[in-house]
């Protein structure tokens, strides 16, 4: 199964699911949560649900769908330039499927209170981008700006967009009122978090392996995996016999792979597996594609 996903049909399997799955989870985080508690949800689709509110007042109303769709093109455009035409083409989907659904169904609020709105809310929201980052797509919008980011300086940066959404949010306040706006800062606060800890891509892990078999192990992996390893030679204190710790820093999303690979070499390997807070020099990561 593992290695069907990894083939060209997999890949593309797993994107559709995922673009239809993550747009139904935003497009019920929407209209069961967000608008009933007259919220909004950050980044692009909060501009949207903005914008609808101002063009109603204004007498000229333009759906929510439609404000979606206007303000994430030009961002699709940058990202196809300039990240990855597949994850561009792919999240272009997405958003445009959650345009869709927004239009077509019709989900009632399931809470009267507005902090289970938020909680809930928050967490469904932040999980529709997470399934779409699983699926080497996007919910569209600030996505785009903290992938394009992220890929250039290989780190997350959700705090940041958490600080301009809270920006949008305060202007948000001026247009409605201020308590509601501070709902909305503690909703995008929890779907912030939810993203930062379910989106490990630019989390980056040590594996210290110790091995008989150093040779055939490197080799391994240095064909399979674009990192350096270092090697220390030693003897095993219970058995006196020669090994070696073979030192690594991978991410997140290798680490089972690399793991694997290892293991068919030498079935008794010994492999440390602590996350790397800090990390300096030179680092590959996979390109978005």
């Amino acid at each position: 199964m593992k290695q069907y996903l990894k083939s060209k049909t997999g890949k593309t399997l797993l994107s559709l699911i995922t673009c239809i799955c993550s747009s139904l989870l935003q497009a019920i985080a929407i209209q069961a949560f967000i608008e009933p508690s007259h919220l909004i949800s950050g980044g692009i689709t909060g501009l949207a649900l903005l914008l609808n509110s101002v063009s109603k007042s204004l007498q000229l109303p333009i759906a929510t769908s439609i404000w979606i769709i206007l303000l994430n093109a030009p961002l699709a455009m940058i990202c196809y330039k300039y990240v990855s035409k597949r994850f561009a083409f792919y999240s272009t989907l997405n958003f445009v499927l959650t345009s869709i659904l927004l239009g077509i169904v019709r989900i009632q609020p399931l809470f009267d209170d507005i902090i289970l709105n938020i909680s809930f809310g928050g967490f469904i929201s932040a999980m529709s981008v997470v399934i779409a980052l699983k699926g080497h797509a996007s919910t569209g919008g600030t996505d785009f700006i903290a992938l394009y980011f992220s890929n250039k300086y290989n780190k997350a940066i959700w705090e940041y967009i958490f600080i301009g959404n809270v920006i949008m949010i305060i202007i948000f306040g001026f247009t409605t009122n201020w308590v509601n706006a501070g709902y909305t800062i503690l909703f995008q606060f929890i779907a912030t978090r939810t993203v930062a800890t379910f989106h490990t891509r630019y989390q980056r892990i040590t594996l210290q392996i110790t091995t008989t078999l150093p040779n055939e192990v490197i080799h391994s992996y240095i064909s399979n995996f674009k990192h350096g390893i270092t090697v220390l030679n030693g003897y095993g204190g219970y058995s006196k016999k020669p090994v070696s710790m073979l030192t690594t820093v991978v991410s997140s999303y290798e680490v089972s792979d690399v793991i694997d690979c290892i293991k068919t070499i030498d079935p008794n390997v010994i492999i440390n597996v602590f996350s790397t807070k800090d990390f300096v020099g030179s680092f590959h990561h996979q390109p978005l594609d």
